[in-house]
């Protein structure tokens, strides 16, 4: 086959980070981002990953990093709860950018392990437009998700020695 007639992938991740995040945690590691942007694009072709944030003025530093990771942010205000808690529900916002989408890719991958994500997922799935979900952890993944997912489910929990985060370790030399 000649490179003319080669099509060009187009897949696009939904990331829920605050999700993905606190899984990965409680596998007890945490996440390097830039090698989990490699992941996407090697692995499952991912040319656009949006990531769903909630926005605090004191984080400026971790949004300017993902950014220069070829992430593209889309920030939710965060509200604190009764107890204190910040918390940047960010479902809406991105069910809604994978249905403005739509025609733009081939395949979304959605990132998170939240059942209140089964409607996209199911959506995606029937319209054969789902690459896959992928869950940062397979006991907290909400079993509808796994359901709608059916066979295009995939665990994170083995995927430490790829994506974990390392601190540069300082030359004692």
């Amino acid at each position: 086959m000649n490179q003319e007639n080669k099509k060009i992938v187009k897949n696009y991740a939904f990331i829920d980070s605050q999700n993905l995040n606190l899984g990965i945690q409680a596998l007890g590691w945490k996440i390097d981002y830039g090698k989990f942007r490699i992941y996407l694009k090697e692995k499952y072709g991912v040319i656009k990953a949006y990531m769903f944030i909630g926005y605090m003025p004191e984080n400026q530093n971790l949004y300017r990093s993902l950014q220069e990771k070829d992430y593209i942010l889309v920030f939710k205000p965060v509200l604190k709860d009764h107890d204190g808690k910040a918390k940047g529900n960010v479902d809406a916002d991105l069910v809604l950018r994978a249905m403005i989408d739509l025609d733009e890719y081939d395949k979304a991958a959605i990132i998170t392990s939240d059942g209140d994500f089964y409607c996209l997922v199911n959506y995606l799935y029937e319209k054969n437009k789902l690459k896959m979900v992928l869950s940062p952890y397979v006991k907290t993944c909400s079993s509808l998700l796994k359901k709608t997912a059916k066979e295009k489910i995939v665990y994170m929990d083995n995927l430490k020695n790829k994506l974990e985060y390392l601190p540069k370790q300082k030359n004692t030399a």
